[in-house]
């Protein structure tokens, strides 16, 4: 698992072994051998230039340091197109200032994990994705491609809303076709993506192209515990956070005692720290004497097994994480200590700007998710309603100081009472209050919801959630919700068409993450539902 010397001959098979280690998948491999056999490889990853790169990225940086020590030439695509149609929320000017700074991270990363940098390029997808050459193929694409197909190749990675819009269809397209634009053999990106590969596979010979091969890296659960997201502060480390914040947030990371599955700590050190290990270096973990002293593992198995066996603490596995983590971020830190990054840091993502009264009128009517008051709540006591045989009333602790919520919820014939009684739900808390059978209902219990087979089941909040916690949806965090929604104006309404439940479980607003600072909110055991 150690790292090789990039300098060093490598035969065709160890290049080939060190551009396949830890993927989950690889499509296409005895073409690689072929290749392999005459030349070095080439090949892209692409990525969109939105929010900020955090250390989630040093996973695909990681096997893009192993494609270049393996000789690939590795072209990095900023899919600035993309990212200006995803609900167009950042305008061209801060795009292209967006963009500069996935270069300097990017190389900074790279540079960090101690990469040869002469066989890595960079290209903007508008550079050539408005070409009339580029266009007419998309025009021929959708004269082949069924909407079906479209639809099914994007449901992994693109949003699935209520009224999906027709870019969504497209993008699958675009990434098929960027492989033949780029002149490369081979697409990497995460296993989520399996579907579009599958689809330029069936698509590129039908306009007359080669197929390229496909290598895929697992989908890991974030380094804190949740999906890191750029939108909540304590979910993700950022590349420029001091070795302080690093220390404070991994200290608050989500790390279960034993459990392997879906710990973003351990699969951290399996796909990023160990292979970065130089051979006969060990991954050593300082404890004190009285929980058996320092350990150095040489393989990530061993490290697995013992933490598996609750031979290792989660506390001293952090803890050695950590200091590995902040040995990587420190040359980062240092690169963009130079004034002109500085500059294009605060260009790039200026703080929210202070909205003037004015302005704040003129927005009163866009309907968007930061406008829905959703918080954490505890049902400490729930009774049947007297007058209505399907409905409960509820006392649901918010965390506030007025005390509890008096909530009428229709949910007698999907969940029995004494399963109510102390969990911890999800809340609407600014619709304006209702009487429901002569009861004032003042909020709504958010429930995964079907209606063949007719199906109900409250939401559930993250492990760790106080009543009163937050829920945001990803990429819409800044502005205040409403203090109460106005029923003309059905903001609830139209943003409940695009509520819905992944294939994963998890709650999504136009296939946006619902989130706390503690993790992702989900549903128990419905899929595929609306949230209602």
């Amino acid at each position: 698992m150690g790292s090789l010397d990039p300098k060093a001959i490598m035969t065709p098979s160890e290049k080939k072994h060190l551009i396949t280690r830890n993927l989950q998948e690889v499509l296409g491999e005895e073409k690689i051998t072929e290749i392999l056999a005459k030349r070095d490889l080439k090949l892209y990853w692409g990525t969109a230039t939105t929010g900020k790169p955090h250390v989630a990225y040093f996973l695909p940086m990681s096997k893009i340091g192993d494609f270049l020590k393996a000789g690939c030439e590795v072209t990095i695509l900023f899919a600035d197109l993309h990212a200006y149609l995803d609900n167009m929320k950042a305008p061209w000017e801060l795009l292209a200032l967006r963009t500069q700074y996935y270069e300097h991270a990017i190389k900074a990363m790279l540079t960090s994990l101690k990469v040869p940098l002469e066989k890595l390029k960079f290209i903007k997808g508008s550079e050539y994705q408005l070409s009339k050459e580029y266009t007419l193929d998309m025009y021929r694409l959708s004269s082949l491609v069924t909407e079906h197909d479209a639809k099914k190749a994007g449901a992994e990675v693109v949003k699935q809303v209520g009224n999906p819009l027709l870019s969504g269809l497209m993008y699958p397209g675009l990434q098929a076709l960027d492989e033949e634009y780029l002149k490369v053999d081979a697409q990497f990106g995460g296993v989520d993506q399996r579907k579009i590969f599958t689809y330029a596979d069936k698509y590129l010979p039908q306009l007359g192209y080669s197929k390229r091969a496909h290598l895929m890296n697992p989908m890991i659960p974030g380094l804190t515990g949740a999906k890191m997201s750029s939108s909540e502060e304590d979910s993700k480390i950022d590349l420029l956070d001091s070795s302080a914040s690093v220390k404070k947030k991994m200290k608050k990371a989500f790390c279960e005692p034993g459990k392997v599955e879906n710990n973003g700590v351990l699969a951290f050190a399996k796909y990023v720290l160990f292979p970065l290990l130089n051979t006969g270096e060990g991954f050593l973990i300082q404890r004190g004497a009285s929980n058996g002293g320092d350990i150095e593992y040489t393989t990530y198995e061993q490290m697995e097994s013992d933490f598996s066996q609750g031979l290792l603490h989660p506390g001293d596995l952090k803890a050695a994480v950590e200091v590995r983590l902040n040995a990587l971020l420190e040359p980062i830190r240092k690169i963009f200590e130079a004034p002109e990054l500085v500059k294009l840091v605060k260009d790039a993502y200026p703080p929210p700007a202070k909205v003037s009264k004015t302005i704040a009128a003129a927005t009163d009517d866009v309907v968007a998710p930061h406008r829905l008051n959703i918080r954490v709540g505890k049902i400490i006591e729930v009774n049947k309603h007297p007058e209505a045989e399907t409905l409960y009333v509820e006392k649901i602790d918010l965390g506030e100081s007025s005390g509890p919520r008096t909530i009428v919820s229709g949910l007698v014939n999907f969940v029995p009472q004494s399963e109510m009684l102390n969990r911890m739900v999800i809340v609407l808390t600014n619709l304006k209050p209702a009487k429901m059978r002569g009861i004032e209902s003042a909020g709504m219990v958010l429930c995964a919801s079907s209606d063949e087979p007719r199906q109900c089941e409250p939401l559930d909040a993250p492990t760790g959630s106080q009543p009163g916690d937050r829920v945001l949806v990803e990429g819409y965090e800044t502005g205040e919700p409403d203090t109460v929604l106005n029923p003309k104006k059905k903001v609830w309404e139209k943003l409940q068409e695009d509520l819905r439940v992944s294939a994963s479980g998890n709650a999504e607003w136009q296939g946006n993450s619902l989130q706390t600072a503690n993790g992702p909110v989900a549903a128990k055991t419905l899929k595929n539902v609306p949230i209602k």
